[in-house]
This record gives C-alpha cells, sequence and structure tokens, in this order.
C-alpha cells in the first residue's frame, strides 16, 4: 500500500504540473491535484508528529488551507460549488465534476487520523478519470463520453464498498482508541489549539466555546457531565434494560465540550462502559448527507452540504442498493459480539448559530423518483439489519443540548440558563404531568387549535383503555433519555386523526421552515406546503426531501404535549426560539411528530410509567404490520413538529360522554393542580 501510495502521489504531482492552459477541465484537474498534495502535506505533517509542536498561527493557517475553498467568501468560485462547475464545464459535466472535487474533500479527516488506504483509494479514482480524460482529450480534443466517466465512479463505490461499511460498522461498535478518544483522555484542554487535531473546521463558535468551557470551575462542569450521563443510565432503569450486558457506549459532541466529555468518559467507566467516538460520513463513498454524527466540528458553509447531500445519484441503482446491503450485513457478521456489546449513543448537541435557508440548484445531483424508492428501500433494510444485531429492546440513548458562542453576545448568561433548564427538578414536573395523564387517560380524542395566525385545527384520536387501573396511554416522560424534562406523550390512533397542523416558523434538522402546513387524512400526511421559496413545487419537494425524506407520505408517530414553560420562558427573554433545537422546542407546546412512534421497533416490551401502570399505547395502525408487513410498518424517521405557547389557542381532552376538560387556553395550563406550571410566564 505504501508503494501505491508513493507512486499515486508522484504521479498527482506530475497531474499539478501538466494541468495549465485555458481550457476548463485543465483547469480542474491542476487545481485538484493541487488540492490533493496539500491534502498529503497534511498528512506528513500529521504522521511525523509535527502537529504535536505546532503553534496556534500554524494550525489555524492548515485549517484555512483545508477549508478555506468552500467558505461562503470563496465558494462561488470553487469547483465543489455545483453552479460553478457547470458554468466552466457544462451541464452535462459540470455535476461529475463538482461531486468528484466533494470525494477528494472528505480526504482531510482521514488525513487527521493517518489512515493512508482512505487516502490512496480516492487518489486512484482521481487519477483514473484523469487519464481517461487526457486518453480522449489526445484522441479527440473532446472529453470522453460522460457514461464512462459515470461508470469510473460507480465502480469506485461499488468496488470499495466492503471496506467502507466495514470501517463504519467497526468504528461504531469497537472500543478503539480513536483519534477522538485519545483527545479526549490526554489533549490539553486549557488552550484550544487541541481542536485543530481533529481534522475538523474549527471556527470562533469551537475556539470560543473551549474556552468559555475551560472558564468554568469544575463544579459546573461535573454538573452537566452527570446530568447527561445519568439520563443515559434513567433510559436503561425506566426502560427495564439490563445495562450490565454492556461494555460501550457511543459518544456524539460537537467541538469546544471536551472538558465535559471527559468527565463524561469517567462516568461512563463506572458504568462500565468504554467509549466510542464515530466520524461524520462524507463524499459519495461514505454516503455523506446532512446528518452529522460522532466528534462534529464547525461547518464551513452549509451550503455545501446542502449541495452535495444527493451525491448518491450519480450512482445509486438497483444493483448498488443490493451491493450496498450485502456488504453491510456481511459488516454487522464480521462485528456480531462487538455489536452485541454495544449500548447506545449518549449524544451532546450545540444549538444557536444563524438559521440556514438553502438555496435549491437545479445543476446539484437529484435523485430520481425511482432513486428515491431504492433509498427508501435500502434505509428500510438497512435498518432492518442493524436490528438483527443491535437489539432495540436491550439499547437505550440520551440527548442533551447547548448553546454556542454564535447565539449572541449574551452567550454566557444564555448558557448559564440553558443549564438550569436542562437540571430542572424532574420530581416536580411528573407530578404535574400525572395530572395531565390522568385528565388525557379518560379522553376519546384531543382537540388543538390555534390563534394568533397559527391556522392548527386538529383532532387526535386516542386509543383506549381496557384497565384503567393498571393502563395509561401516556408516557410521563421526566429527564432521562430526553433531556430536558417537560413532556407527556402517546402514540395516536390514526384513524380519526385530522386536521391541519401549522406553525409560523420551525427549524427541523438544520433547515429552517416557514409558515410549515401539514394536512393530515385519517393519521396520515395528505398534503403539506410552507413558504421558504416563492415557487409551491419548490416548496414541496423541499418538504419531501427532509422532511418525509423522499416517501409520498408518513403518519403521525406521536402527540405529545411540552410541559417546560421555564424554558419557553428563557427563549423569549433571550429572544432565541428560532435558534433553539427541537429536543427544547419540544417541550416548549404540543408537539407531533411525522413518522415512527417513539417505541419504534420495541413495540413488544412492556413500559411502565412511575405510577406502575403499563402504557400501552406503543403502537398506530402501521406499527401494527409488523409482524406481516414491516415494510409499511416502519418509515425510520421521527421528526418533531411544536407549536409553541403563543400560538396555541386551546388544547382541549374530550370524553365518551361529550365531556371537555381545557387542559390548555390561550397559552395557558387550565387544570388546578398544573397552575403552577404558568408561574414562569408571570415572573
Amino acid at each position: 500500500m505504501l508503494e501505491r501510495y508513493d507512486l499515486a502521489i508522484g504521479r498527482i504531482l506530475e497531474i499539478k504540473e501538466e494541468m495549465q492552459g485555458e481550457d476548463a477541465w485543465r483547469r480542474f484537474f491542476g487545481h485538484m491535484a493541487g488540492f490533493v498534495v496539500t491534502v498529503n502535506a497534511y498528512y506528513e505533517f500529521v504522521v511525523s508528529g509535527a502537529i504535536c509542536k505546532a503553534d496556534s498561527q500554524e494550525l489555524q493557517d492548515w485549517n484555512e488551507k483545508l477549508y478555506g475553498e468552500i467558505l461562503s467568501e470563496n465558494y462561488e468560485s470553487s469547483f465543489a460549488n455545483p453552479s460553478y462547475a457547470v458554468a466552466q464545464l457544462g451541464a452535462e459535466y459540470g455535476p461529475f465534476f463538482s461531486v468528484l472535487a466533494a470525494e477528494l474533500r472528505s480526504m482531510i479527516v482521514p488525513a487527521a487520523e493517518g489512515k493512508i488506504e482512505e487516502l490512496l483509494i480516492r487518489m486512484e479514482l482521481f487519477i483514473e478519470v484523469y487519464g481517461a480524460c487526457e486518453a480522449q482529450w489526445q484522441e479527440t480534443q473532446e472529453l470522453p463520453a460522460y457514461e464512462g466517466l459515470q461508470q469510473i465512479l460507480y465502480w469506485y463505490v461499488s468496488d470499495y464498498s466492503d471496506v467502507t461499511e466495514e470501517a463504519k460498522i467497526k468504528t461504531m461498535v469497537v472500543p478503539e482508541e480513536s483519534l477522538a478518544v485519545k483527545i479526549l483522555r490526554f489533549a490539553d484542554l486549557k488552550s484550544p489549539e487541541y481542536l485543530y487535531h481533529y481534522g475538523e473546521y474549527v471556527s470562533e463558535n469551537e475556539v470560543k466555546t473551549s474556552e468559555f468551557m475551560a472558564s468554568l470551575p469544575q463544579e459546573t462542569i461535573d454538573l452537566m457531565a452527570d446530568t447527561y450521563t445519568e439520563g443515559y443510565r434513567m433510559g436503561f432503569v425506566l426502560g427495564n434494560k439490563d445495562l450490565s450486558k454492556k461494555n460501550t457506549v457511543e459518544i456524539r459532541y460537537s467541538l469546544g465540550f471536551e472538558r465535559m466529555m471527559r468527565k463524561a468518559v469517567e462516568n461512563f467507566a463506572k458504568m462500565g462502559l468504554k467509549p466510542i467516538v464515530r466520524r461524520t460520513p462524507m463524499g459519495v463513498l461514505q454516503g455523506g448527507g446532512l446528518f452529522k454524527l460522532g466528534a462534529i466540528g464547525g461547518n464551513p458553509n452549509k451550503q455545501y452540504d446542502y449541495d452535495h447531500k444527493d451525491d448518491k445519484a450519480l450512482v445509486w441503482d438497483k444493483g448498488m442498493v443490493q451491493r450496498k446491503l450485502e456488504v453491510f450485513k456481511t459488516a454487522f457478521e464480521h462485528n456480531k459480539e462487538a455489536a452485541s456489546l454495544y449500548a447506545g449513543p449518549a449524544v451532546q448537541e450545540v444549538f444557536g448559530e444563524a438559521p440556514f435557508e438553502p438555496v435549491n440548484k437545479k445543476c446539484a445531483p437529484t435523485l430520481s423518483k425511482e432513486q428515491q424508492k431504492q433509498v427508501v428501500e435500502y434505509r428500510s433494510q438497512a435498518g432492518a439489519i442493524q436490528r438483527e444485531y443491535i437489539l432495540e429492546e436491550e439499547r437505550s440513548f440520551t440527548i442533551i443540548a447547548f448553546p454556542v458562542p454564535e447565539i449572541g453576545k449574551d452567550f454566557e448568561e444564555i448558557f448559564k440558563d440553558i443549564i438550569r433548564i436542562n437540571t430542572l427538578d424532574y420530581m416536580e414536573y411528573r407530578k404535574y404531568q400525572q395530572v395531565l395523564i390522568d385528565i388525557l387517560d379518560q379522553a376519546e380524542y384531543v382537540e388543538i387549535k390555534g390563534m394568533n395566525g397559527n391556522a392548527t385545527d386538529l383532532t387526535i384520536s386516542l386509543a383506549r383503555l381496557n384497565n384503567p387501573e393498571k393502563e395509561t396511554l401516556f408516557e410521563n416522560c421526566v429527564a432521562d433519555v430526553n433531556i430536558p424534562v417537560g413532556e407527556v406523550f402517546t402514540s395516536p390512533k390514526l384513524k380519526g386523526t385530522n386536521g391541519i397542523l401549522n406553525v409560523s416558523k420551525v427549524y427541523l434538522n438544520e433547515l429552517e421552515y416557514r409558515n410549515l402546513t401539514v394536512y393530515f387524512a385519517d393519521g396520515m400526511i395528505a398534503d403539506y406546503n410552507c413558504d421558504n421559496f416563492a415557487d409551491t413545487e419548490q416548496n414541496k419537494k423541499y418538504i419531501k426531501e427532509n422532511v418525509l425524506f423522499h416517501r409520498d407520505t408518513l403518519p403521525m408517530g406521536e402527540f405529545a404535549i411540552g410541559t417546560n414553560t421555564l424554558a419557553y420562558v428563557i427563549a423569549r427573554k433571550w429572544g432565541i426560539e428560532d435558534k433553539l433545537p427541537i429536543l427544547i422546542a419540544e417541550k416548549m407546546g404540543p408537539h407531533f411528530a411525522v413518522g415512527d412512534t417513539c417505541y419504534s421497533h420495541a413495540e413488544d416490551i412492556k413500559v411502565y410509567n412511575p405510577d406502575g401502570k403499563e402504557i400501552i399505547a406503543r403502537e398506530n395502525e402501521c406499527a401494527a404490520l409488523r409482524h406481516t408487513d414491516s415494510k409499511k410498518a416502519y418509515f425510520d424517521c421521527h421528526t418533531d413538529i411544536t407549536i409553541p405557547y403563543d400560538e396555541l389557542g386551546e388544547l382541549t381532552a374530550v370524553g365518551r360522554d361529550g365531556s371537555r376538560v381545557e387542559i390548555i387556553k390561550q397559552g395557558k395550563f387550565m387544570p388546578k393542580e398544573c397552575l403552577a406550571l404558568n408561574e414562569p410566564f408571570e415572573t
């Protein structure tokens, strides 16, 4: 491999010198050869140990060399930008070369980790495409047929899928000392230089977060970490799952929070768990997209990610789906013992960045309708394979979120308020929430209506209790897997769930939606729209791709009532409502999830509330098909949409005898036992 690597970098150095001239394709290869040479120099900087001796300025310079081209101010003239690539190379070839540029950019993190094979296979792809173009140009003064170039990319992805999937599964379940784990264990966290060792983009957010975390007293760090890890442990306790059978926990966190994560690793060790930290998949080979995981750095340009979210459109077909599923299954089989010991993810998220409004580019790769169906099929089957080796009934998770400095000048005060929200007394909320559950358990359906311009008009149909003394419909959710505290939730019946769900502004999966409207008929999405774009068709496409994930419809998988009025008031106090993650936003009013239920793939496991009653509403009419037609039972997605209190006119429980009990009216809780929930509004 070292011999192949030396040959490859030698050839790329030659290409860098050869590719001069006015032809756009020559400029592309000359420029990208220069980028690969830079990545190689960075790789040598890392493996030689020079990175450990570098000062802050040198580390910043490397970060600029590696990521500067795709920063917003430079992106318009980057071949990684589909618009620029098409303008230079034409509508037929432009998207292909833009995808190739993005694939080469996926070399940065492997270079930081010293993974020579991942660098080599991308370098050889570049050389092969160059060779095809150069040979054809010498013969005809034209580029080779597009189909020929596309086939090179297709077989590159197909041939190396086994290597990619094996590495992906291994880094997910095998507790090796990865670069990120070494940083968590051993780095000097007093100053932010360590951030540049990940190979991720480092922005002011990460630097300032690290500096702020370094300034906090140890008792604050301990409180943050203890809340996070105790929530994880309680997820196993309340789910009647045996944590002692597991030995690994997958940690996901944002750069800058290493002090908290170091303490969390110590806490997990006391539970018998070793840490695993993955890296976000990048490029067409790894199947990169918008979703980030592992050790997450700053984002140099969200438009770049959005432009390349469907790069697989260039290679995706029925044969590729089958190939991917085969190697995915094989990879899990090779690591099945480690997979059985995997306890699940512990996730720390951040929020506060400026809301992202994507530009839809017609020249960017787009999945055809047939490919969309194939992606849905792949997600479904891959999920089923994973659940063979990582049993849903034996794993759990937790999620907690904190702000980043980009949230504004009041960052430090906001951070302290978020710690306050995340560490509320869950016993107090459990008491109030039980009152709501007792009311809802007697209802046949719930009516929800908006106010202040909100057009929501929904009827939510509820399951029926057979034994009210021992059964309940709603889970009393305290601060375990979902931090902070503050919701009761159920799986509604689909039949009889009808109407309009509307919210003026919501932020879902890092994308903003304005005036989002979803129509339900018997619990299934019948139509949808938003006001993000002037063209209705673009709005629908935006929602279908990023909320429905290419499906024609989804069921309402969850109905919940958020009770964390303090979170709502603090959000209004600082004017950060549009920047909160769904994790906190869902606790600030009623919310409705489209996709699977909260009990997806674990419906047959009995779950109990603190009062000892079994929660029986664990499935809906779709999930009920799991034993006969699993393809119709599950959708492998779950997206929460919240109506904030100031847009909520009425939430009323309606009994089978027609009786009506107001739970929320004009944004305030009405049951007398729950009036304390309104105190934050007043104080």
